[in-house]
């Protein structure tokens, strides 16, 4: 009985380590993008930007998420949204909707 217990502890203990790393990990990839934003990775390099919520009311910004949608489906390899387009491009897309 004292082994196996010894055993639950070890597991115990295994067990928040790997949590505790991961939750590390998640809140040190989310605690730089403000309430009201959110992180997105474009062009070759995959830059990360972090824009506003309220980019995905424009028309323009929903035909990016469909091309996303469509090259990545669900499934983004940066574990982030993905967008498929140049840097350039989404600068100049985010510069015109800051504008308007």
């Amino acid at each position: 009985m004292g082994i196996r217990l010894m055993g639950i502890v070890n597991a115990k203990q295994k067990l928040q380590r790997t949590l505790s790393a991961r939750i590390r990990m998640v809140s040190a990839t989310s605690i730089d993008v403000p309430k009201g934003h959110f992180a997105v990775y474009v062009g070759e390099f995959k830059k990360r930007f972090v824009i506003p919520i309220a980019y995905l009311n424009c028309p323009l910004f929903q035909d990016l998420l469909n091309l996303a949608e469509e090259e990545f489906g669900y499934e983004h390899p940066m574990g982030g949204l993905t967008i498929p387009c140049s840097e350039e491009y989404f600068i100049s897309l985010t510069s015109a909707l800051n504008c308007s």
